[in-house]
């Protein structure tokens, strides 16, 4: 009797072991017997908050070219003022996918209880052909050669406190500059940048594509060195996931994932690689984004997406220190919980790794 009692308790507690460890796992898309991801059984709706920045190449891409489609997925995409309002529909599930640009307010949201995962690359620079990288106004090019020239001048930055704050200070640090040593020109619009280079109201600023290539062709500003040479791994923009999209609708979320990801190597093969269909892709960014003159989607340094998904991990870790050592942030973060790369990791096992 009692060796039949524990096997009985044996039997039990194998089950309740496998019990947890199983719930424990990330449910698993279903594939098909050839190791592809068949369509969804019915259309599923993802709602996506893009505002048409260039950075959501990755997602346009991939509706035009019928990739979300071939899955039996339609896509919505949704606006919203400002993330104070996108990131507790996103937090709901309201909003299954959306683009986080990194700042203090953006890890302070979560800190309070925002609950979103970042889940891709959705924007980072190009090495030597930087989308978000300083310009110096075109009369101060000779003056201003070498990073230690930026001492005593008035350097404009868009945001105090977020990713552009942080590279301007990298910058100063690979100058050996303090920042007593430059004035900070707190400019929000990047457009006001340009007028203020050509009033001669400030010397530098942080600017980004396409205004960078309009101010040149103007005779406005030039290009001051490259971010890449001070910041080589800044992570600008994230894609971020509602955990419900990520446990509820898993079958959804891989297919999506997989779309995503095939958008974002056509774009990668045309603007890295001078393959792929340039007239094509071009057209498609154009239609979804301000910058309609395909002529200087040639000439712009684009901005950089991952065409196997990941972001820069340690660099998102660095930017929270940065905004703690400013006294921007005081909670502590769980960033083995917020990043969340399980995703991109499934959509590879099927789409495979992308060869440079």
């Amino acid at each position: 009797m009692k060796k039949i009692i524990g096997c009985l308790l044996i039997s039990i507690l194998s089950i309740l072991c496998l019990t947890s460890c199983q719930q424990e796992e990330k449910p698993k898309a279903e594939k098909a017997s050839d190791g592809e991801l068949p369509p969804l059984e019915k259309t599923e709706k993802v709602v996506i908050a893009e505002d048409g920045s260039a950075s959501g190449a990755g997602f346009y891409i991939a509706k035009d070219k019928g990739y979300f489609e071939k899955y039996n997925i339609e896509v919505e995409f949704a606006t919203f003022g400002n993330s104070d309002e996108m990131l507790p529909a996103v937090a709901a599930g309201e909003v299954d996918v959306a683009g986080g640009v990194s700042s203090a307010s953006f890890f302070n949201s979560i800190a309070q209880g925002i609950d979103v995962r970042f889940i891709a690359d959705k924007g980072h620079n190009n090495k030597g052909n930087s989308y978000f990288t300083f310009v110096v106004r075109e009369d101060l090019k000779d003056e201003i050669k070498d990073y230690e020239d930026v001492k005593g001048k008035r350097i404009a930055v868009s945001t105090k406190n977020a990713v552009d704050d942080y590279i301007y200070h990298k910058m100063l640090e690979h100058a050996g500059v303090s920042p007593n040593e430059t004035e900070f020109v707190l400019m929000s619009d990047f457009a006001n940048m340009m007028a203020a280079m050509s009033n001669k109201q400030i010397d530098l600023a942080l600017q980004i594509e396409p205004l960078i290539t309009q101010g040149e062709n103007k005779g406005i500003h030039t290009r001051f060195g490259d971010a890449t040479d001070y910041a080589p791994k800044a992570q600008i923009a994230m894609v971020l996931g509602s955990p419900k999209f990520l446990t509820d609708r898993r079958d959804v979320a891989v297919r999506f994932m997989a779309a995503y990801l095939e958008g974002i190597r056509d774009y990668h093969d045309v603007f890295m690689k001078g393959t792929g269909d340039e007239e094509e892709i071009i057209s498609i960014m154009a239609n979804h984004t301000a910058l309609k003159d395909k002529e200087q989607w040639v000439q712009a340094g684009v901005t950089g997406l991952n065409p196997n998904g990941t972001i820069f991990e340690e660099d998102v870790i660095q930017q929270y220190e940065f905004y703690k050592e400013q006294g921007a942030i005081q909670e502590e973060l769980d960033f083995d919980k917020i990043i969340d790369m399980s995703l991109v990791e499934e959509a590879i096992e099927v789409i495979g790794t992308y060869q440079e």
